[in-house]
């Protein structure tokens, strides 16, 4: 019986590793945008559109595809989503022009749409009988942790090792191909997986049933303002930090940008001890202050503040999605749950597209850090609406 509980975790932990590496494929780019921008000769708008292609590819995935690992199995929808990955990391290996980095956003966007919902399913499915909240920890930790090394990985060899937007890429391949290694020795945990692939592509329309709209609103407002909030920290905070605070350190960059994906796994964790119904106006509460050191980091050029904000902004992004989530889950009938979850997800992924293209529109007339400062003050608004909603109808308790 230990023996089969050692190989449970084992399995588990090794989809949790899969799981990390393509997400960490997702935010590679991050600290390289400055090099693209001074390679292209392209604007901050640019460097926005260029993020936000992201959101839309996994926008797109979600609601043409968010049911095919359970129809085709996991394996081979994580299988189609580190091709995906690779096929992303060949885009930037040959980027010559800005068309490359479009379709490697794309690519990128694509395969986390599929991994999110298939490959957590997966490594939960594979942890031993009764180890459901340590394989959501193993999720977790993988997803946002994996977010986290990206940058990191990216800035470190951008900044210390030769061939800055090229070495990064072929470790991403070298480690998508032991990943496939990897999901080819671990079972599949669907039961008699549908084998045509086209039969799990089915449109699927966002889905919100009246009984969960109370406590879909505050949600999502929460879910929305905590992705832009990282989307602004990864599309434009790199240049940011080297054209007001002189850090042209890509390392530097890489880890301010990481930081705040860790706190958000720091934040997620803590909802365990702090429960749902007090975690979204909390996390909405810190997210406030995340914000608020934001704008005063844009208006003093402290790096101390930039690295406050994200460490801030991201447990309050932690703490308010998976409350979200669990509030959600919570209010939505049991036959509708999984519809109503992708709907708060395309409503989240919204949140790293609109308003960071935004603030690049916004860069123009207005300078990076005045689209900053309107792209906060807006942020804060619904922040605050939704924490005022939520402290007059709490989230309830999880029903099934």
């Amino acid at each position: 019986m230990d023996g089969d509980r050692r190989s449970g975790w084992a399995r588990c932990l090794l989809a949790g590793a899969v799981f990390a590496v393509c997400m960490a494929g997702t935010t590679l780019p991050t600290p390289l945008y400055p090099l693209y921008e001074e390679k292209f000769g392209f604007s901050e708008l640019t460097v926005t559109v260029v993020y936000a292609v992201y959101a839309f590819g996994v926008i797109a995935v979600l609601l043409l595809a968010g049911n095919a690992s359970d129809t085709v199995g996991r394996r081979p929808a994580l299988l189609w989503g580190l091709g995906f990955a690779a096929a992303s990391a060949g885009c930037f290996l040959a980027a010559d022009a800005l068309g490359w980095l479009y379709a490697g956003r794309l690519l990128s966007g694509l395969s986390a749409g599929l991994f999110t919902g298939a490959a957590t399913a997966y490594v939960m499915e594979l942890a031993p009988p009764g180890g459901a909240p340590r394989a959501t920890f193993v999720a977790t930790a993988a997803n946002m942790g994996g977010l986290g090394c990206g940058p990191l990985l990216a800035g470190l060899l951008a900044e210390y090792a030769p061939q800055p937007l090229r070495l990064a890429f072929v470790v991403h391949l070298v480690l998508v191909a032991a990943s496939v290694l990897v999901l080819l020795r671990l079972p599949e945990t669907v039961a008699a997986p549908d084998r045509r692939p086209l039969t799990a592509v089915r449109p699927r329309r966002p889905a919100l049933p009246p009984r969960a709209r109370a406590v879909f609103v505050p949600a999502a407002i929460a879910s929305f303002v905590g992705f832009a909030l990282f989307g602004v920290f990864t599309s434009v905070s790199p240049a940011f930090l080297a054209r007001f605070l002189h850090v042209d350190n890509h390392a530097v960059s890489g880890l301010v940008v990481a930081l705040a994906f860790f706190a958000s796994t720091a934040g997620q964790l803590a909802v365990d001890r702090v429960g749902v119904r007090r975690s979204l106006p909390l996390g909405c509460a810190v997210l406030f202050a995340g914000l608020l050191l934001l704008a005063a980091a844009l208006h003093t050029d402290l790096l101390a503040l930039v690295v406050l904000s994200a460490l801030v902004g991201g447990v309050g992004q932690g703490l308010a999605f998976r409350a979200a989530l669990g509030g959600v889950a919570a209010a939505a009938p049991a036959d509708r749950r999984a519809a109503v979850i992708s709907t708060l997800f395309v409503v989240a992924y919204t949140g790293i597209s609109i308003p960071v293209i935004g603030v690049g529109l916004l860069a123009g007339p207005l300078g990076l850090e005045g689209a900053g400062q309107v792209f906060i003050a807006c942020m804060l608004l619904l922040v605050a609406a939704a924490a005022v909603y939520l402290l007059r109808r709490p989230v309830p308790a999880r029903r099934d």
